[in-house]
């Protein structure tokens, strides 16, 4: 990624706080390992600042920052290397984990150093996270309530079903009353955060471009399309079917070695679980109304096929058109239709 990088910075970020560690490399030589904590606010990253300039840390390509994604913990440090030019790697935190192999002890500067020794010996092979889009975290954010209301909303709805079915009818009316003004409240909540999702989407051009040709796929709707544009930056990195298959939880792997081990071919359990559930979603309408995925559903199924197996490899089909169109930028062409 970067040929003469020559400091190389990890940072094991929390909630209330920050640890830095640094690694300066002088004519290939690596010096003694810098570190610092400071405060996740503005001002704690004020005093970062005037941290890496005491120790002439340079911004620009001769610097590398490695993170791992904590969710929301880490934007102010994103927000920061965006605005200063820094190049950013956000890792994933499981693969980063097992690239220390056996590793004993853990606290909070541990994992700075491990973070700032990973960049070092990783720094060929890793690629500089995108700057910091305020729009797109916007939408992310949005997505990420809305889901949270639906459950809300559900799970008050299941309450008052259950209730039902134990209570006298005067006392049920009474409940239902009571949680009348919290389930409308939630839905005029739903209302107006998709409201939002749509304003943002129908702001951003590029937003709006992949929007349209997702929407284009057969089976795949706005939920699944804006929430497919939150989770992967926009398709920011590309991925190819394979990579979104994976990381939806939906591309098999076989499980065997030697004359021991004879497992099943089966999906891994490392996945992103609503993506997984959205596209599930999308591969039941399909088998259900449309007419190539219904005729391709029975087939297999007459050939002694598992349901949930069946489901999977239409799930995995959706997953390989979702990143043929974006790679394309092309709609999808439904040429099943078009024969017949």
């Amino acid at each position: 990624m970067i040929a003469d990088t020559k400091f190389f910075i990890g940072i094991d970020v929390s909630k209330p706080c920050f640890d830095v560690s640094l690694m300066s490399v002088i004519s290939y030589v690596k010096q003694p390992l810098e570190s610092a904590r400071f405060d996740n606010t503005a001002s704690g990253i004020k005093q970062f600042e005037k941290w890496l300039k005491a120790h002439k840390v340079t911004f620009g390509e001769d610097s590398l920052v490695v993170i791992e994604n904590t969710g929301i913990y880490h934007r102010l440090i994103w927000a920061f290397c965006s605005k200063k030019h820094l190049p950013l790697h956000i890792g994933n935190a499981a693969h980063i984990k097992w690239s220390f192999g056996i590793a004993r002890g853990k606290n909070d500067k541990i994992d700075s150093i491990r973070l700032c020794k990973y960049g070092f010996k990783e720094s060929d092979g890793l690629k500089a996270t995108a700057a910091l889009d305020p729009q797109l975290l916007h939408l992310k954010d949005f997505i990420s309530t809305r889901t949270k209301l639906l459950k809300h909303k559900s799970s008050l709805g299941v309450s008052i079903r259950e209730l039902g079915n134990v209570n006298e009818k005067s006392h049920q009316k009474v409940v239902e009353k009571a949680l009348k003004d919290a389930i409308q409240g939630v839905t005029r909540s739903i209302k107006n955060i998709e409201d939002q999702i749509k304003k943002i989407i129908s702001e951003n051009q590029d937003f709006k471009r992949n929007h349209g040709f997702l929407l284009s796929i057969p089976g795949l709707g706005h939920v699944t399309a804006v929430y497919l544009i939150g989770c992967t930056a926009n398709f920011a990195g590309r991925p190819s079917g394979k990579e979104l298959a994976c990381y939806a939880g939906v591309a098999p792997f076989q499980h065997s070695s030697g004359i021991s081990i004879k497992g099943k071919t089966k999906v891994h359990k490392m996945a992103n679980k609503e993506l997984k559930r959205l596209l599930h979603m999308c591969a039941l309408s399909l088998i259900q109304h449309n007419q190539e995925f219904k005729i391709y559903y029975n087939r297999k199924k007459d050939e002694g096929k598992h349901s949930m197996s069946i489901l999977n490899a239409v799930r995995n089909k959706i997953a390989l058109r979702i990143a043929a169109v974006i790679k394309n930028q092309t709609p999808y062409h439904d040429k099943y239709n078009m024969v017949a």
